[in-house]
C-alpha cells in the first residue's frame, strides 16, 4: 500500500533518526527475555492454570467451557460474525536460510523498504550472541491474510476499516463485563512488543485481579 493510504500512526512507529546509533528503536533501555521468548514461553505453558488446545476453534468448545471473563486475543470481526463485515488484516511468509557463515549481516536486522520482495532479514544469532560456524536468516515476505490459509498479523490502519472497527467497539462495550479484548488483532492496533506486554499486565491486573 502507499502510504497516504494509511494511517499516520503506521509510518510514525519508525521515525527517522540522524544519529549514529544503528538500533531500529533509540529506546534507552531495550532487551529482550534472558533464554529467549522459545524458554519464556515453555515456562508460561507449564502453568497448571493454562491447558492447551491445538486446531480447536473456540465455537465449538466454548459451550463447555465455564469461566468468568474470556479473555479475547483474535480477530474482532471473526468474534461477532462479521456482523459489521470484514476487516483486512496482513500476513507474513517466512523464509529461513541456512548460511555455511559465521554472520550474513552486521546487525540481528537489516529493513529492505525498497526494490525488493521481502521486507526485512532478521539474523538471530546476534539476539544471544551464540557463538557458531554457521548462522540462520529469516527472509520476511508481507502477504495479504486468507483465512484458513495463512495467519493475521497485523491490522491496516486506514480511514474506513476505523469506521468499521468503531462499530465493532461499540458491540465489545456491549459484553464489556464478560469478554476482555486485548491484543493487535482485537483492539485492531498496531502495537509494538513492549507496548502489548505492558497492555496485558495493566489489564489483568485492572479486570481479572
Amino acid at each position: 500500500m502507499k502510504p497516504e493510504e494509511l494511517d499516520y500512526s503506521v509510518s510514525s512507529r519508525v521515525p527517522i533518526y540522524l544519529s549514529r546509533d544503528d538500533r531500529y528503536f533509540q529506546d534507552y533501555y531495550q532487551a529482550i527475555p534472558k533464554a529467549g521468548y522459545t524458554s519464556l514461553f515453555k515456562t508460561m505453558l507449564t502453568s497448571k492454570n493454562i491447558h492447551i488446545l491445538l486446531n480447536a476453534d473456540y465455537r465449538n468448545i466454548i459451550e463447555n467451557i465455564e469461566f468468568d471473563k474470556l479473555i479475547y486475543t483474535g480477530e474482532v470481526d471473526a468474534f461477532f460474525d462479521y456482523l459489521h463485515g470484514k476487516l483486512p488484516y496482513r500476513s507474513l511468509r517466512f523464509s529461513f536460510e541456512q548460511k555455511e557463515m559465521e554472520y550474513f549481516q552486521e546487525l540481528s536486522q537489516v529493513n529492505y523498504p525498497n526494490d525488493f520482495d521481502f521486507t526485512r532479514i532478521t539474523e538471530f544469532k546476534h539476539f544471544l550472541n551464540q557463538r557458531t560456524t554457521t548462522t540462520t536468516i529469516a527472509l520476511e515476505y508481507p502477504e495479504e491474510y486468507i483465512p484458513k490459509t495463512n495467519e493475521p498479523y497485523y491490522p491496516v490502519p486506514a480511514t474506513e476499516n476505523q469506521i468499521i472497527f468503531d462499530k465493532y467497539k461499540k458491540e465489545m462495550e456491549k459484553l464489556a463485563d464478560s469478554v476482555i479484548f486485548v491484543g493487535r488483532l482485537a483492539e485492531y492496533k498496531y502495537y509494538n512488543m513492549d507496548q502489548i506486554i505492558s497492555v496485558a499486565l495493566h489489564t489483568f491486573e485492572n479486570k481479572v485481579c
